[in-house]
């Protein structure tokens, strides 16, 4: 990697969310601020809302970073859940065992708990991530949850975070005693051009950086390709540092962020969304874009769930709906592993998972792929191969063929189309590969 060349002692622009990383920005340091209000006001929810990227992950993990001890915190990621699910999960985080416990064991486990904490001087949080994800049913089961209290205040103090969506639900009319509940919400914003500069030369500050990295003629360029909005500041610095590196550069100059650009196929922030950044599946490119190299086919125990095209760029798998392909297990880091791909290839990276990286059985932190190579994260697999086009259609427009159907063929037919009022699956593709 990098690090040598550049003088610096950790990867800058990782996309996992590390405290030591935050830049404290004006709209950062407000959504901070209502967080830690949940400690000292019980009297409802706080809602933090933000698009992807936006930092929302970072903030809630340095806020718990510097949380005190007497506060007992249970933090729910895995939210496309049942309520029952929800509820065995919130008692798991506070050290239960509640697999087998029925709905009413539930509540009355979690009930207890939380007077007993309160009993004992503690304070007790739940901060749910991803929260637009919840169903409705759970949502309620989480309102129901805040009411539990003492004579004199609520017990439960409650944080949700989400993408914009969550406030579209609660604003909805079967959400309203819910969102009567809601005492703040807050929605962070995309960085300024002046504090993305900022963000850019803090980040290389922490890891180590001792000179100007980045000539300040890019700055204008890099806001104008990512909006200011974190995550994709920190893929294109990325990128721009690898081509660097590539060419023996020890500056990042406004050529060479021009080739990142390049690479990951970037149009400007305003003319694109961040959902066509890095096309995964081939029905996603556009003409325009470089074709596939490689293709990632994702198992679990044999059961093949779904595959993946790359492009020139970075793709990058872990838990949660934000990566370029989602794992949906308890055994995957919110942001597992990246590919580093270009034209020749692809490079596989750890991102500092908590259960690592096993390429062929070998646990790795960089490697280059071959096809063939089965990459092993949690207990799903991953098997890598290069991309071949599939062949040009045959032209036999000229074949007529005449099928001649008897009775018997009808009747068939008639099963079929049946079956297919009966619920039959069309069996489409999902770009999110599910199961623990």
């Amino acid at each position: 990697m990098y690090l040598e060349h550049f003088k610096l002692k950790e990867l800058p622009f990782r996309l996992s969310p590390d405290p030591a990383f935050l830049y404290p920005s004006q709209i950062h340091s407000r959504a901070k601020a209502y967080m830690e209000s949940t400690i000292w006001f019980t009297d409802g929810f706080v809602v933090i809302t933000g698009e992807i990227g936006s930092g929302k992950t970072t903030l809630i993990e340095t806020f718990l970073k510097e949380i005190d001890q007497d506060v007992v915190v249970a933090q729910v990621n895995q939210t496309q859940v049942s309520p029952i699910e929800f509820l065995q999960t919130v008692l798991a985080q506070f050290g239960f065992s509640p697999f087998r416990m029925r709905k009413a064991e539930l509540l009355a486990t979690l009930n207890n708990f939380l007077i007993e904490q309160y009993a004992n001087g503690r304070k007790v949080l739940l901060i749910v991530d991803e929260a637009q994800n919840l169903t409705n049913k759970v949502l309620e089961e989480v309102r129901l949850l805040s009411g539990v209290e003492t004579t004199k205040e609520k017990v439960l103090r409650i944080i949700l975070a989400g993408q914009p969506e969550l406030n579209k639900k609660l604003d909805s009319a079967e959400l309203t005693q819910l969102r009567q509940r809601v005492r703040l919400r807050f929605h962070l914003s995309a960085l300024t051009e002046e504090e993305m500069d900022e963000y850019v030369r803090h980040r290389l500050r922490v890891a180590g950086a001792s000179h100007a990295i980045f000539d300040p003629e890019t700055f204008p360029l890099i806001y104008r390709y990512t909006g200011g909005i974190p995550r994709l500041i920190n893929t294109l610095c990325d990128t721009a540092l690898l081509a660097a590196f590539a060419q023996d550069q020890v500056t990042v100059g406004v050529a060479t962020v021009h080739e990142a650009i390049d690479e990951l196929q970037w149009q400007e922030y305003q003319a694109r969304t961040h959902t066509n950044l890095i096309p995964a599946r081939l029905e996603e490119t556009t003409p325009h874009a470089r074709p596939p190299v490689g293709r990632l086919v994702l198992t679990l125990k044999g059961v093949e769930l779904g595959d993946a095209l790359i492009v020139p760029g970075r793709f990058v798998i872990g838990r949660t709906s934000d990566n370029d392909m989602q794992v949906d297990s308890k055994f995957v880091s919110r942001h597992h592993a990246q590919l580093i791909s270009t034209p020749d290839g692809s490079v596989l990276e750890d991102l500092n998972s908590t259960n690592g990286v096993y390429l062929n059985g070998k646990r790795v932190r960089r490697h280059k792929l071959t096809p063939g190579d089965v990459i092993k994260i949690g207990t799903h697999e991953l098997v890598y191969t290069r991309y071949e086009p599939p062949p040009p259609p045959t032209d036999d427009s000229r074949t007529v063929q005449t099928t001649v159907l008897t009775d018997a063929d009808y009747e068939v037919e008639d099963e079929a189309v049946d079956d297919d009022v009966d619920g039959g699956g069309d069996g489409s593709y999902s770009s999110i590969a599910r199961g623990s």
